[in-house]
């Protein structure tokens, strides 16, 4: 009798999970991000936590996950611990989803018993590098959306407003401002060759997407974020907080020094930042120690090169670099926030003086026919 209740008891569980997937899978499916990741993250460290293993941590996490193709990932994440392989070498077959950086500290926290507590830390990680993205993303934004509306409204113009006055003008053309005359011949342009025009920017978009994706055009484009002047000053924050965190976390949980080192090229997007990890790591093995490697590297700030030469020093490399990274995000965030209240001012003034243009443009042109009829 209580073998049919636990039988009955697992067939209703199974039909639950079931229906679960079945809605799961009808829902639009969509991307694994780093939200889908932080999820699982959260919810693997929880139950761990609270006694559950492993195997049975990961089948609950599948039944409450709603991407589905994120579903798909932890249910193959369960099967290969179910057959005796370990986390790591489960998570490692997924690299599209977990970084190397992720798989590096899993395998050392199951080694050592602790690893819900790496999976918190990796998580509080998570959590800043989303922070930092959309710091960015809200600096720029605003900028970006009076651009976009600046020229819809100056297309809007010469397009659909200045043709109705054209006929008007052309009696006083002689006696027309340059700038009128200058948006009448590029009205004219827009009206009547726009497929071509249109065509030469697809075109050229096509180009210089293809120029951007080769070899040549990602290494200028890298060069370009680290020497431009005030570009610089953005972007080498960005990649120092970005490999620091890494590199302290890893260090932190006993992930050797080489294995972090390739954990934190795989996390900055930039060519020539990947070059310096590269050095760094040459040095390393030639069996210099990692702040002399950082310390030869070009990009790098004085700051960041001292702190780690004293960290090392001192034994306490992974401690330092958490500051060094919290200390330069703290200072990109002001600078980007600084930023971002310095352009939209900025950006206020070049459309007042866009529209300024337009509107003289139109009306001046109008009192000298007034002037004529009177």
């Amino acid at each position: 009798m209580a073998l049919q209740v636990e039988r009955a008891s697992q067939s209703g569980k199974r039909k639950e999970l079931d229906h679960r997937a079945a809605s799961a899978r009808m829902s639009l499916t969509r991307r694994i991000g780093a939200t889908d990741r932080m999820f699982f993250t959260e919810q693997l460290a929880l139950l761990i936590e609270t006694g559950e293993n492993l195997h049975g941590a990961l089948t609950t996490i599948v039944a409450q996950t709603e991407n589905t193709r994120m579903q798909r990932v932890v249910e193959r994440l369960a099967e290969d611990v179910a057959e005796g392989r370990s986390f790591a070498h489960a998570l490692a077959q997924h690299e599209q989803v977990f970084s190397s950086t992720y798989t590096n500290l899993v395998a050392a926290s199951e080694q050592g018993g602790f690893m819900h507590e790496v999976l918190q830390q990796l998580l509080v990680m998570e959590r800043k590098q989303e922070e930092l993205r959309n710091t960015i993303v809200s600096a720029a934004t605003y900028p970006l959306f009076l651009i976009v509306f600046s020229l819809a409204v100056v297309t809007f113009v010469l397009v659909v407003v200045f043709p109705k006055f054209g006929t008007m003008f052309l009696s006083i053309y002689d006696q027309l401002p340059a700038t009128t005359k200058a948006l009448m011949a590029v009205s004219d342009v827009l009206r009547q060759h726009w497929i071509i025009l249109l065509a030469t920017l697809g075109i050229l978009g096509a180009v210089v997407h293809r120029w951007l994706a080769s070899n040549s055009g990602r290494e200028m484009i890298d060069s370009w974020k680290l020497r431009t002047p005030g570009v610089a000053g953005i972007f080498i924050p960005i990649y120092v907080v970005q490999s620091l965190q890494v590199l302290s976390l890893s260090l932190n949980n006993g992930v050797s020094v080489m294995e972090s080192l390739d954990a934190c090229r795989d996390v900055v997007k930039n060519s020539l930042f990947r070059k310096l990890i590269d050095d760094v790591q040459k040095k390393v093995q030639d069996g210099a120690g990692i702040s002399v490697g950082f310390s030869a590297a070009e990009f790098m700030p004085p700051l960041a090169k001292h702190m780690i030469a004293t960290g090392e020093r001192t034994g306490s490399l992974g401690k330092v670099m958490a500051r060094i990274a919290e200390y330069y995000e703290v200072q990109l965030t002001k600078k980007l926030s600084a930023l971002s209240k310095l352009a939209e001012p900025l950006m206020l003034l070049v459309m007042g003086i866009v529209v300024g243009v337009l509107v003289s443009s139109l009306i001046l042109p109008i009192f000298k026919l007034s002037r004529a009829v009177s």
